[in-house]
């Protein structure tokens, strides 16, 4: 009713622990971060240097390890920033520019993974037609058509998110400018950007997971059908990275926006927001560099040219 003085920027609560713990978080993030970087750097760098995995499969590959990268780099320096420095604020330009970068690689990433779990179906139900349906130019569209997308649905709630009056509280209970965390502190009506929230969650989360599970219902058929034993644990061996990445994205993601909230305190969504933006990141690398074997012996390959030159 009265004049309000608008917020210019706001201030990351993060995590409410005692400075010496925040100093053991902050070397232990520093720590996955670099891991992180290192991991999704190294496959990245496998992929480009060795002909080998210059595949469809390892194409998509590459691109997750692209949004692995920029989404800890969008979320991790700043939340290290914080735990040093809990009272340092981040402008309102810089906490939207995070909010709307946190979207696109969020969903860019949930668009990959059904792009890749439509590769591994091809690949096993349709082997003899695998080259003339996964063409290069089909690869090309597929990664484009999921970035594209990405931008756009985050550009959505960037749109309704900016012209909302911010003048109350300046105190984001998070550790970087999550989106129902902003919303919070806007001074109108924010039923509209929730329910876009609620309804871009099941666009992104409920639609293509279950298109992967159709598409794995389809490989798991297939694999049984499979006389040797052999066969059969070389087919489902190509497929168990991607399903355990999947598991892992989709889990957190659908228990965090999708599932119930009542029961879920402000620090248990943060945990589960952790481990997605930071932890899946990191285990992703793990995950496709210790259970896939073209992914080793790039690596040996790799390191012997070195010790070789």
């Amino acid at each position: 009713g009265g004049n309000q003085t608008l917020i210019t920027q706001f201030i990351l609560l993060g995590f409410p622990l005692s400075p010496r713990m925040q100093m053991l978080l902050f070397a232990l993030f520093s720590l996955f971060y670099a891991f992180t970087l290192l991991g999704n750097g190294t496959i990245l760098g496998l992929i480009c240097l060795d002909s080998r995995l210059h595949t469809p499969m390892y194409f998509f590959l590459s691109h997750l390890a692209i949004v692995d990268i920029a989404y800890a780099c969008n979320t991790v320096p700043q939340m290290l920033v914080n735990l040093m420095d809990p009272a340092k604020p981040i402008s309102f330009a810089g906490c939207m520019t995070q909010t709307f970068l946190f979207l696109t690689f969020a969903h860019t990433e949930c668009l990959l993974l059904v792009v890749m779990s439509y590769d591994r179906y091809v690949a096993i139900c349709h082997p003899l037609r695998y080259t003339a349906i996964m063409s290069w130019r089909v690869c090309v569209i597929l990664v484009l058509t999921s970035w594209i997308l990405g931008v756009l649905l985050a550009l959505v709630h960037l749109v309704l998110l900016l012209p909302l009056p911010f003048c109350g509280s300046q105190k984001v209970n998070h550790f970087f400018c999550e989106i129902i965390a902003v919303l919070k502190l806007a001074c109108s009506d924010t039923r509209i950007n929730e329910l876009m929230v609620l309804a871009g969650a099941v666009s992104v989360l409920v639609g293509p997971f279950s298109s992967i599970v159709v598409s794995y219902a389809h490989i798991l058929c297939a694999i049984l059908k499979i006389k040797s034993q052999q066969g059969r644990q070389k087919a489902f061996s190509t497929c168990s990275s991607h399903l355990c990445v999947v598991g892992l994205f989709y889990g957190t993601a659908i228990v965090m926006y999708i599932g119930p909230q009542h029961g879920k305190s402000n620090e248990q969504k943060k945990y589960l927001l952790l481990f997605h933006s930071l932890f899946n990141p990191m285990l992703n690398p793990l995950i496709y560099s210790l259970r896939n074997k073209e992914v080793k012996s790039a690596l040996k390959r790799t390191l012997l040219k070195e010790d070789t030159s």
